[in-house]
């Protein structure tokens, strides 16, 4: 059965940030010296193989669930003061959500299918991620979006 992940983007204002960074880190690189997409996280999932299942990490960015993306799979990890860490290997297509509020939380929940903001429609998708960030969090506040 599959199940997501919800976690803080934290430094991270709008979907353009996000994607601007993860574009300069496939283009340069990341700390292991490769060109994938990963969140390196401290503790496995010990759902993992539900979260592989055609899960996704929802992005919460500014108190306001705003994109997703695919997991495609772990691996093991290094940091660079040499602990051991779990990569959390993501698909770089980012895809908008319906943004919903959220209160801050620390680490990483797993989110039920049935709870998970739904997919923007492509033409939707392109009018919200069209409006300023702040604009986008007024208006999922106050329930219109």
């Amino acid at each position: 059965m599959t199940v997501h992940m919800i976690k803080l983007c934290v430094g991270v204002d709008s979907i353009e940030d996000l994607s601007a960074w993860q574009k300069m880190r496939l283009a340069h690189g990341n700390r292991v010296g490769d060109r994938r997409l990963f969140h390196a996280t401290r503790m496995i999932p010990k759902r993992k193989d539900e979260l592989a299942d055609g899960g996704s990490i929802f992005w919460v960015m500014k108190g306001v669930v705003q994109v997703r993306q695919r997991i495609t799979g772990f691996d093991d990890g290094e940091r660079p003061d040499g602990t051991r860490c779990c990569l959390i290997q993501l698909d770089p297509k980012l895809v908008p959500v319906r943004p919903t509020p959220r209160r801050p939380f620390q680490g990483w929940r797993y989110l039920k299918v049935e709870d998970a903001p739904a997919d923007l429609a492509p033409g939707a998708a392109d009018d919200v991620a069209q409006m300023p960030a702040a604009m986008r969090r007024e208006l999922a506040d106050l329930g219109l979006l």
